[in-house]
Protein backbone atom coordinates (compact mmCIF):
# COMPACT_ATOMS: atom_id res chain seq x y z
CA UNK A 1 0.00 0.00 0.00
CA UNK A 2 1.52 3.38 -0.96
CA UNK A 3 2.15 6.09 1.58
CA UNK A 4 -0.80 8.41 2.04
CA UNK A 5 -0.36 11.91 0.67
CA UNK A 6 -0.96 14.75 3.12
CA UNK A 7 -3.53 17.49 2.78
CA UNK A 8 -2.30 20.22 5.08
CA UNK A 9 -4.98 22.26 6.82
CA UNK A 10 -4.01 25.70 8.18
CA UNK A 11 -3.77 25.64 11.97
CA UNK A 12 -2.91 21.95 12.29
CA UNK A 13 0.30 20.85 13.99
CA UNK A 14 2.61 18.34 12.32
CA UNK A 15 5.53 16.27 13.54
CA UNK A 16 7.92 15.86 10.61
CA UNK A 17 10.77 13.38 10.45
CA UNK A 18 13.39 12.95 7.74
CA UNK A 19 16.46 10.74 7.72
CA UNK A 20 19.70 10.67 5.78
CA UNK A 21 20.17 8.35 2.82
CA UNK A 22 20.91 4.73 3.81
CA UNK A 23 21.04 5.73 7.50
CA UNK A 24 24.40 7.42 6.90
CA UNK A 25 25.70 9.89 9.48
CA UNK A 26 25.87 12.76 7.05
CA UNK A 27 25.05 15.27 9.79
CA UNK A 28 27.56 13.98 12.32
CA UNK A 29 29.52 17.25 12.41
CA UNK A 30 28.05 20.25 14.17
CA UNK A 31 29.03 22.43 11.22
CA UNK A 32 26.60 20.56 8.97
CA UNK A 33 23.86 20.51 11.61
CA UNK A 34 24.23 24.29 11.99
CA UNK A 35 23.81 24.71 8.23
CA UNK A 36 20.59 22.70 8.43
CA UNK A 37 19.47 25.05 11.21
CA UNK A 38 20.43 28.03 9.06
CA UNK A 39 18.11 26.88 6.30
CA UNK A 40 15.37 26.18 8.82
CA UNK A 41 15.68 29.81 9.88
CA UNK A 42 15.55 30.90 6.24
CA UNK A 43 12.35 28.88 5.75
CA UNK A 44 10.81 30.69 8.69
CA UNK A 45 11.97 34.03 7.28
CA UNK A 46 10.92 33.39 3.67
CA UNK A 47 7.70 31.42 4.06
CA UNK A 48 6.55 32.12 7.61
CA UNK A 49 7.10 28.55 8.83
CA UNK A 50 5.85 28.33 12.42
CA UNK A 51 8.35 26.08 14.25
CA UNK A 52 7.31 24.74 17.66
CA UNK A 53 10.31 22.47 18.23
CA UNK A 54 13.16 20.86 16.32
CA UNK A 55 16.27 18.74 16.61
CA UNK A 56 18.96 17.83 14.11
CA UNK A 57 20.81 14.63 14.98
CA UNK A 58 23.69 12.98 13.15
CA UNK A 59 21.47 11.10 10.71
CA UNK A 60 17.92 12.43 10.94
CA UNK A 61 15.84 15.44 11.92
CA UNK A 62 12.62 16.13 13.78
CA UNK A 63 10.42 19.18 13.24
CA UNK A 64 7.26 20.16 15.09
CA UNK A 65 5.48 22.82 13.04
CA UNK A 66 2.13 24.51 12.70
CA UNK A 67 0.75 24.88 9.22
CA UNK A 68 0.06 28.49 8.22
CA UNK A 69 -1.36 27.76 4.77
CA UNK A 70 -0.11 28.61 1.28
CA UNK A 71 1.91 25.37 1.07
CA UNK A 72 4.25 26.66 3.76
CA UNK A 73 5.38 23.24 4.95
CA UNK A 74 6.03 21.85 1.47
CA UNK A 75 7.95 24.94 0.36
CA UNK A 76 9.96 25.03 3.59
CA UNK A 77 10.94 21.36 3.45
CA UNK A 78 11.97 21.75 -0.19
CA UNK A 79 14.22 24.70 0.70
CA UNK A 80 15.77 23.12 3.80
CA UNK A 81 16.35 19.68 2.27
CA UNK A 82 17.67 20.82 -1.08
CA UNK A 83 20.02 23.52 0.23
CA UNK A 84 21.41 21.30 3.01
CA UNK A 85 22.10 18.52 0.52
CA UNK A 86 23.59 20.85 -2.11
CA UNK A 87 25.99 22.54 0.29
CA UNK A 88 27.14 19.23 1.76
CA UNK A 89 27.72 17.61 -1.62
CA UNK A 90 29.55 20.66 -2.92
CA UNK A 91 31.86 20.82 0.09
CA UNK A 92 32.55 17.08 0.13
CA UNK A 93 32.72 16.80 -3.69
CA UNK A 94 30.06 14.13 -3.31
CA UNK A 95 27.30 12.99 -5.65
CA UNK A 96 24.07 11.19 -4.92
CA UNK A 97 21.10 11.42 -2.60
CA UNK A 98 21.50 13.08 0.78
CA UNK A 99 18.04 12.29 2.19
CA UNK A 100 16.30 8.92 2.20
CA UNK A 101 12.90 9.08 0.51
CA UNK A 102 10.64 12.01 1.34
CA UNK A 103 9.88 13.23 4.81
CA UNK A 104 7.17 11.69 6.99
CA UNK A 105 4.49 13.88 8.58
CA UNK A 106 2.20 13.01 11.50
CA UNK A 107 -0.75 15.22 12.47
CA UNK A 108 -0.70 15.97 16.21
CA UNK A 109 -3.75 16.97 18.26
CA UNK A 110 -3.33 20.33 19.98
CA UNK A 111 -4.20 19.02 23.44
CA UNK A 112 -2.08 17.04 25.90
CA UNK A 113 -0.64 15.11 22.95
CA UNK A 114 1.12 18.25 21.74
CA UNK A 115 3.03 18.53 25.02
CA UNK A 116 3.96 14.86 24.85
CA UNK A 117 5.26 15.22 21.30
CA UNK A 118 7.18 18.38 22.20
CA UNK A 119 9.02 16.50 24.95
CA UNK A 120 9.51 13.46 22.72
CA UNK A 121 11.46 15.63 20.30
CA UNK A 122 13.50 17.14 23.16
CA UNK A 123 14.58 13.74 24.46
CA UNK A 124 15.73 12.30 21.14
CA UNK A 125 19.47 12.36 21.85
CA UNK A 126 18.94 11.28 25.44
CA UNK A 127 17.11 8.17 24.17
CA UNK A 128 20.07 7.53 21.89
CA UNK A 129 22.43 7.64 24.87
CA UNK A 130 24.47 10.52 23.42
CA UNK A 131 23.64 13.08 26.11
CA UNK A 132 22.38 12.93 29.68
CA UNK A 133 20.15 15.98 29.29
CA UNK A 134 18.58 17.66 26.20
CA UNK A 135 20.31 20.94 27.07
CA UNK A 136 23.62 19.31 26.08
CA UNK A 137 22.65 19.00 22.41
CA UNK A 138 23.19 22.33 20.68
CA UNK A 139 21.12 22.09 17.50
CA UNK A 140 17.70 21.63 19.06
CA UNK A 141 14.75 23.64 20.25
CA UNK A 142 15.12 22.82 23.94
CA UNK A 143 17.68 25.51 24.73
CA UNK A 144 15.93 28.03 22.52
CA UNK A 145 12.67 27.61 24.43
CA UNK A 146 14.46 27.88 27.76
CA UNK A 147 16.84 30.69 26.76
CA UNK A 148 15.62 32.44 23.60
CA UNK A 149 18.51 33.96 21.60
CA UNK A 150 18.52 37.66 20.81
CA UNK A 151 18.94 37.00 17.10
CA UNK A 152 17.99 34.28 14.60
CA UNK A 153 15.19 32.86 16.70
CA UNK A 154 13.40 29.89 15.22
CA UNK A 155 10.91 28.72 17.86
CA UNK A 156 7.51 30.40 17.60
CA UNK A 157 6.97 30.99 21.31
CA UNK A 158 3.81 33.03 20.77
CA UNK A 159 2.08 30.05 19.15
CA UNK A 160 3.27 27.66 21.87
CA UNK A 161 1.93 30.03 24.54
CA UNK A 162 -1.40 30.20 22.69
CA UNK A 163 -1.73 26.46 22.14
CA UNK A 164 -0.86 25.61 25.74
CA UNK A 165 -3.09 28.44 27.03
CA UNK A 166 -0.28 29.98 29.09
CA UNK A 167 0.27 33.55 30.27
CA UNK A 168 3.69 34.34 28.91
CA UNK A 169 7.13 33.05 27.91
CA UNK A 170 8.16 32.57 31.53
CA UNK A 171 5.22 30.23 32.11
CA UNK A 172 6.09 28.34 28.94
CA UNK A 173 9.68 27.86 30.06
CA UNK A 174 8.60 26.70 33.51
CA UNK A 175 6.08 24.15 32.25
CA UNK A 176 8.39 22.97 29.49
CA UNK A 177 11.22 22.40 31.95
CA UNK A 178 8.93 20.51 34.33
CA UNK A 179 7.55 18.29 31.55
CA UNK A 180 11.02 17.30 30.41
CA UNK A 181 12.37 16.68 33.91
CA UNK A 182 9.30 14.65 34.83
CA UNK A 183 9.74 12.42 31.82
CA UNK A 184 13.44 11.92 32.52
CA UNK A 185 12.78 11.01 36.17
CA UNK A 186 9.71 8.89 35.49
CA UNK A 187 11.55 6.29 33.45
CA UNK A 188 14.32 5.87 30.92
CA UNK A 189 12.94 7.55 27.79
CA UNK A 190 12.00 5.00 25.16
CA UNK A 191 11.31 5.41 21.48
CA UNK A 192 7.57 5.48 20.78
CA UNK A 193 6.80 4.64 17.14
CA UNK A 194 3.43 6.37 17.11
CA UNK A 195 5.09 9.79 16.83
CA UNK A 196 7.02 8.83 13.70
CA UNK A 197 4.96 6.13 11.99
CA UNK A 198 1.33 7.21 12.32
CA UNK A 199 -0.66 9.54 10.09
CA UNK A 200 -2.31 11.17 13.10
CA UNK A 201 -2.03 11.01 16.90
CA UNK A 202 -4.64 12.28 19.33
CA UNK A 203 -8.08 11.57 20.72
CA UNK A 204 -10.61 9.36 18.98
CA UNK A 205 -12.48 12.46 17.83
CA UNK A 206 -9.31 14.02 16.43
CA UNK A 207 -8.16 10.94 14.50
CA UNK A 208 -11.65 10.23 13.13
CA UNK A 209 -11.97 13.83 11.97
CA UNK A 210 -8.52 13.76 10.38
CA UNK A 211 -9.31 10.54 8.50
CA UNK A 212 -12.56 12.04 7.22
CA UNK A 213 -10.79 15.23 6.08
CA UNK A 214 -8.17 13.27 4.14
CA UNK A 215 -10.84 11.39 2.17
CA UNK A 216 -9.54 8.78 -0.27
CA UNK A 217 -5.97 9.36 0.93
CA UNK A 218 -6.72 7.41 4.13
CA UNK A 219 -9.56 5.16 2.97
CA UNK A 220 -7.81 1.89 3.85
CA UNK A 221 -5.97 3.13 6.94
CA UNK A 222 -7.16 1.93 10.35
CA UNK A 223 -7.46 3.73 13.68
CA UNK A 224 -5.98 2.05 16.76
CA UNK A 225 -8.32 2.63 19.71
CA UNK A 226 -6.50 0.41 22.20
CA UNK A 227 -5.56 3.28 24.53
CA UNK A 228 -6.59 6.85 25.36
CA UNK A 229 -4.24 7.97 22.60
CA UNK A 230 -5.60 6.94 19.23
CA UNK A 231 -3.41 6.60 16.15
CA UNK A 232 -4.29 6.50 12.49
CA UNK A 233 -1.90 3.90 11.13
CA UNK A 234 0.12 4.00 7.93
CA UNK A 235 1.37 0.48 7.06
CA UNK A 236 4.70 -0.31 5.45
CA UNK A 237 6.20 3.14 6.05
CA UNK A 238 7.83 2.66 9.44
CA UNK A 239 10.32 5.32 10.34
CA UNK A 240 12.99 3.15 11.92
CA UNK A 241 15.00 4.07 14.97
CA UNK A 242 17.97 5.72 13.33
CA UNK A 243 19.15 7.62 16.38
CA UNK A 244 22.84 8.24 16.94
Amino acid sequence: MPRASRFYTPGEVWHITQRCHKQEYLLKFERDRMRWRHWLYQAKKCYGLSVLNYICTSNHIHLLVRDTGNQTIAKSMQLISSRTAYEYNQRKMRKGAFWEDRYHATAIATDSHLGQCLVYVDLNMLRAGVVRHPSQWKVSGYNEIQQPPQRYRIIDQAVLIELFNLRDATSLQQYHHEWVEEQIIKEEPQRDPKWTQALAVGSAQFTEKYKEQQGVRTRYRTIDHRSETCTLKEPLTAYSNHSD
